[in-house]
């Protein structure tokens, strides 16, 4: 069984040994644990020295989170031979309260609809080989009162203007690479600016891999003024142009867009692949394409799905502002984009990122980053437990963890230490309890 205090040691230059000692009672506690993640939940599983006055003590002490997230996957989750991807979503956890720091009205995607909680950006590392997702940091988001009041003001002002067809009167073309960025723009900004401090090129990061909320030229430009290349989505009727090419090519044309993309028929010349599965027909087409709202070229992959029962049809634009990247890494990139989720999954499901009642800022950001914490430890925990026991997964690691416990504390009661084998049997026994894949005795407690 992995000691999870040597597995911290490398965090002590950024915190003192009461907040490792802490922090070691209250993973060993989560590990072990079943019901809420809460502080009174881990404050009765934990040890001698984990009372619930000591969960308020961690809960309340400033900790340095990205750098305990960069140390701890520096040196237990990186792979020199991997290739890496920045990848960012954002996260919504309800709240029913409104004392809580930070809650508010935000947009969730698993009910579709507004509801009343926190909502966190997080930032991870994803290796394209292991195709695994380790968070990396984590922030909260905060709608700020002229935030909301001035998105009631342009809802009004839209509703009562009404302009007519074609351009203004005396208006002028606008440098569309000169954007202003929106609040939550400028908090990925400055994240990222905040790790590229931390990882110090010890990472070569080049592409940033976001969902279609972020599809538009804002996020493309946030991404380049970090010297990132975006990969995201557009709408399905984004209006796309090719570059206009002038019959003549000895006469200068300040023309630059072509022909208007028509996604019914497109060109032959673009089509990269083609594949036929249970009926369905897979089309995809690749080319340097041009958009009115973007600053510039766009390397636009179409993934054309046709139905040959039905003839029904449907088609997916991804796109970075890479124009060297090849179609085939665009669609595989994107999709390494979904492993986030699996992040907000676990911490939501296991590590009690749906569970905190934390109220004061401090107390709301531990909590959060804790789960996010676990969610790279388990990462590391399961690849030592998985040689031994294949196929497992947390809800097998956290039942070893907790037949474990209840062998050491049966220990402590009994007259004397039982003979090997029959120690080895009463293991495997409690630890079965609770697991979803068949138990292994191939290791076993000193």
């Amino acid at each position: 069984m992995p000691d999870i205090l040597s597995l911290l040691q490398c965090l002590l230059p950024q915190i003192n040994a009461t907040t490792m000692r802490q922090l070691n009672q209250i993973i060993q506690a989560m590990l072990a644990m079943n019901g809420r993640i809460t502080m009174l939940g881990i404050s009765r599983w934990a040890e001698m020295g984990g009372s619930y006055r000591t969960m308020l003590r961690f809960f309340h002490t400033v900790i340095p989170w990205a750098t305990l997230f960069w140390l701890f996957f520096r040196k237990h989750l990186w792979r020199e031979q991997d290739v890496y991807l920045l990848a960012g979503d954002e996260v919504v956890v309800s709240k029913s309260g409104k004392q809580t720091y930070g809650v508010d009205r935000f947009f969730s995607s698993l009910v579709s609809k507004p509801i009343n909680g926190l909502s966190f950006f997080v930032l991870s590392l994803v290796t394209v080989s292991e195709r695994q997702s380790f968070p990396i940091r984590i922030e909260q988001a905060i709608k700020s009162d002229t935030q909301i009041n001035s998105t009631r003001a342009i809802k009004k002002i839209k509703s009562q203007e009404k302009r007519g067809r074609g351009r203004p009167k005396g208006s002028k073309n606008k440098n569309k690479t000169e954007v202003i960025l929106t609040s939550e723009l400028l908090l990925i900004k400055k994240m990222i600016n905040s790790l590229f401090e931390l990882v110090a090129n010890f990472i070569p990061l080049t592409y940033l891999v976001v969902d279609g909320h972020f599809g538009n030229n804002n996020a493309l430009r946030m991404a380049r003024q970090v010297n990132l290349h975006i990969i995201s989505k557009l709408r399905h009727d984004s209006a796309l142009y090719v570059p206009y090419e002038n019959p003549d090519s000895s006469k200068r044309s300040r023309r630059q867009y072509g022909d208007k993309l028509d996604y019914r028929n497109l060109p032959d010349k673009y089509l990269c692949k083609s594949a036929i599965e249970d009926e369905i027909k897979t089309d995809i087409y690749q080319a340097t394409l041009l958009h009115k709202e973007f600053s510039q070229p766009l390397n636009v992959v179409i993934l054309v799905k046709t139905n040959l029962k039905t003839n029904a049809r449907n088609h997916v634009i991804l796109f970075s502002s890479g124009l060297d990247l090849s179609f085939d890494k665009i669609i595989d990139y994107y999709k390494l984009h979904f492993q986030i989720e699996f992040n907000f999954r676990d911490a939501k499901q296991f590590w009690g990122l749906e569970d905190f009642m934390n109220l004061s800022q401090t107390a709301v950001t531990n909590a959060a980053n804790l789960a996010f914490f676990m969610v790279n430890l388990s990462h590391h925990l399961l690849a030592d437990f998985r040689k031994h026991n294949p196929g497992s997964g947390i809800i097998d690691l956290k039942a070893y963890y907790r037949g474990f416990r209840y062998v050491r504390e049966m220990l402590k009661i009994l007259p004397q230490k039982p003979k090997p084998i029959l120690l080895a049997q009463i293991f495997a026994t409690l630890t079965y309890l609770g697991r979803v894949h068949p138990v292994s005795t191939g290791v076993e407690p000193s």
